[in-house]
């Protein structure tokens, strides 16, 4: 149950470290605009699937 509710905060910080991305253009050196859209949009859409999956998951466990 507990590693659900961690999925929740992991996927927020991915969706956070993706804006981040984006916005600052930088991941551990400076990227260049054509690298750091798409990096940024990958790493959120991974933040949305980890909260999916998660979510799927709690739901699941309600319906025992």
């Amino acid at each position: 149950m507990m590693f659900n509710w961690l999925s929740l905060v992991t996927g927020l910080f991915y969706i956070v470290l993706g804006i981040v991305i984006i916005v600052y253009k930088f991941f551990f050196t400076i990227l260049e605009p054509t690298v750091a859209y798409p990096l940024g949009i990958l790493v959120m859409l991974y933040g949305v699937f980890r909260i999916y999956r998660a979510v799927s998951k709690i739901n699941n466990k309600g319906d025992e």
